[in-house]
């Protein structure tokens, strides 16, 4: 324990570094850090803070796989080229344990404070930990939180290297923590914290957060333009409310935002969007849980965007989903106008009783009615569908993805994995360690209903489709003449070539290859007789152009 009664204090907040066979880096931006920085800056002025990001912008390095994911050799092979490739190696996505070390050592922050967003990232996390306090001393405390922490906060607190844990939202606790650090508090009066006391691990209730109109912006002066972009353009995320108005069983989200949904003022989300404006920001990604929930609310601010902005002056993306329940014509029309040229929306399964047994209060109609609307504005549509759902038949999901493929959109497979937290989580044995690993798309951990080697085709059939789809057909043709298509433009590089060749394989010799520098291996884990149940179960695949490509 410490007591700091100097008037001077220097925190460092630290965005770790994961390990997975991919990374959606623009996902992990660490806003949370932010509004941690920015709420001190206000609350505690005379405090420094510096945010590092050992996460983005420091490349990738091939690593060992873990004990836990050794399985996962039989499915996806190092070096495969076909354009239906899931994926190849593992991957440490950010800064080396050696260069953490030597920058936190010229930073001599007195306060460490670390993310732990996402659960099978949670190890990296704690070797940050670790090399805090090899590099700095045991005597520099060490504060964990985020998603995964409030998820499983006592044993988090169980690691020796970690000396606080911070659950459910920050703020409160952060200025209070710090307030105790100066002696202003007792510790036993800080909110959402954990600590170890005579060595019995203490969880202090959580009050109230601060209201939403009282909580600075994020402070982003620790970030580069160049660092975070979504294809050329300067992206940084925001955030227009908090929590979500429903409770689907897959999801924990009300582990850190507690169980009510809260709206900022227009007013307020428009002065963050000048300000990020102002700062050379030109995309802005709304990461809100359910962003259109407040519809009339959605049309005011859209409306106040398309007067602020010139048309392309910034541009609006929601990556972490919208509710299509409240998407009419009307505020699609808006949302174009504004500058969002893509939506990415969760249909997760087309199975009424499903959708009934998730808490998903969505309709089928509704969906359809939305995409047609969408495509007919020009508005790019990724829809998400989870394969593997406990208690979803094999049927059902080939029913879903066979209604995805059937209209305009690309389709987005998220395998099913088990989150710390989510109502459904209680359904199974108490996770552990080994669980926590698994717990990513990329495991295909949890087979209940359905095999693993059944979720991993229904994957694989996925990028087919989107293969095809991809293809900028001018005329509505067969599947046969666009495997014979000796159109340049149809056909206009390798990678479509080979995927022609391998999907000619599949389709006659009924075989599906790893494309390998070395020569075709035969991919064993595919079902082909499951593929061929979801190709003569879907008729037609609709381009993302609009064109048909007929099965049959």
């Amino acid at each position: 324990m410490i007591t700091l009664n100097s008037n001077k204090m220097k925190i460092l907040f630290i965005q770790p570094p994961v390990e997975d066979y991919y990374d959606t880096d623009i996902r992990l931006f660490p806003m949370g850090l932010a509004y941690l920085k920015g709420v001190l800056n206000q609350f505690h002025p005379e405090v420094e803070v510096e945010l590092r990001d050992y996460h983005a912008g420091h490349g990738r390095k091939m690593t060992s796989l873990p004990r836990e994911l050794k399985y996962l050799k039989d499915y996806y092979i190092a070096g495969d080229q076909s354009p239906f490739c899931t994926f190849t190696h593992y991957f440490r996505f950010g800064a080396s344990a050696a260069t953490i070390a030597e920058d936190i050592k010229k930073i001599s922050p007195d306060v460490v404070g670390i993310s732990c967003n996402f659960t099978p990232y949670f190890r990296q996390a704690i070797e940050v930990a670790k090399i805090v306090k090899e590099t700095l001393g045991q005597q520099v405390p060490v504060i964990l939180g985020g998603a995964h922490v409030s998820a499983v906060k006592l044993e988090m607190l169980h690691d020796p290297c970690v000396d606080f844990i911070i659950y459910g939202e920050g703020e409160r606790a952060i200025v209070e923590w710090v307030e105790w650090a100066y002696g202003r508090r007792k510790l036993a009066e800080v909110s959402s914290l954990g600590y170890r006391e005579n060595d019995a691990l203490k969880l202090n209730p959580a009050k109230e957060n601060f209201a939403l109109a009282e909580i600075p912006f994020p402070s982003l002066n620790d970030f580069s333009l160049e660092k975070y972009r979504l294809g050329t353009r300067p992206l940084t995320f925001m955030l227009t409310s908090r929590g979500c108005p429903h409770h689907c069983s897959f999801c924990s989200v009300h582990t850190t935002f507690g169980l009510s949904y809260r709206r900022r003022s227009l007013d307020s989300i428009m002065e963050e969007i000048e300000l990020r404006y102002t700062q050379g920001f030109r995309i802005i990604d709304f990461e809100d849980d359910n962003l259109t929930f407040f519809k009339d609310e959605m049309k005011h601010l859209m409306k106040r965007l398309i007067t602020r902005f010139p048309e392309g002056a910034m541009e609006f993306v929601a990556m972490n989903g919208l509710s299509y329940l409240s998407l009419d014509e009307e505020l699609l029309v808006l949302m174009k106008r504004a500058g969002f040229t893509q939506l990415n929306l969760s249909l997760v399964t087309s199975d009424e009783s499903m959708r009934a047994s998730t808490k998903r209060p969505h309709t089928v109609t509704q969906y359809s009615t939305v995409i047609e609307t969408a495509f007919r504005l020009g508005l790019k549509v990724i829809s998400y569908q989870i394969l593997g759902l406990p208690g979803e038949s094999l049927a059902s999901m080939v029913q879903t993805l066979c209604f995805h493929a059937r209209y305009p959109v690309l389709l987005g497979a998220s395998n099913f994995y088990l989150t710390p937290g989510s109502p459904i989580a209680a359904d199974f044995p108490t996770l552990h360690e080994e669980d926590y690993v698994r717990s990513r798309l990329s495991a295909m951990a949890i087979a209940t209903t359905i095999s693993r080697d059944e979720i991993y085709t229904l994957f694989i059939t996925t990028r087919i489709i989107n293969f095809l789809k991809g293809l900028s057909l001018t005329v509505d043709m067969k599947i046969s003449q666009v495997l014979k298509s000796n159109d340049a433009q149809l056909a206009s590089n390798q990678r479509t070539h080979l995927g022609f060749e391998l999907l000619n394989d599949l389709l006659q010799d009924e075989v599906l290859y790893f494309a390998t520098s070395s020569g075709k291996i035969h991919n064993q884990k595919f079902k082909v007789q499951l593929f061929q149940q979801v190709w003569q179960q879907l008729m037609f695949i609709k381009t993302l152009n609009g064109r048909t490509i007929s099965l049959s």
